[in-house]
């Protein structure tokens, strides 16, 4: 089973795609929580230098509310991360598959917000 849900935008600029995806993201029920710029964070803390790469913790709150609300310790697994790297071709953008990422929690229940989520995540990534 993939773990991500993934959309390759060919030569493409990243700040671009960046704006695309929270635009997308936001049309889907989603905020944005969190931001990591991996790519500053490395060159900071090990002097090396990568490619563009951002993770954006994503949240629908409804469905966050749902799947707590079901399994108090799920937001352990939360919120729902969406990268997007810089590669040769263009910019990768990967969502995660909350479906995978729940396989662990024995609470068909909790799959099934997963399976939301995961429709309108990959709503959004179809959508940059």
């Amino acid at each position: 089973m993939d773990y991500t849900i993934n959309r390759l935008i060919v030569d493409a600029d990243f700040e671009a795609v960046d704006a695309r995806t929270r635009k997308a993201l936001a049309a889907n029920g989603f905020g944005v929580l969190t931001e990591i710029d991996v790519k500053a964070t490395m060159k900071k803390k090990l002097d090396v230098d990568m490619p563009a790469y951002l993770i954006l913790g994503a949240c629908n709150p409804k469905m966050a509310y749902q799947a707590i609300s079901m399994e108090p310790r799920v937001g352990a697994m939360l919120p729902c991360n969406v990268i997007l790297r810089e590669v040769d071709t263009g910019v990768e953008v990967s969502a995660i598959d909350p479906v995978a990422s729940m396989q662990a929690i024995d609470n068909a229940e909790l799959i099934g917000v997963a399976a939301q989520v995961r429709d309108l995540l990959a709503k959004a990534v179809a959508a940059i």
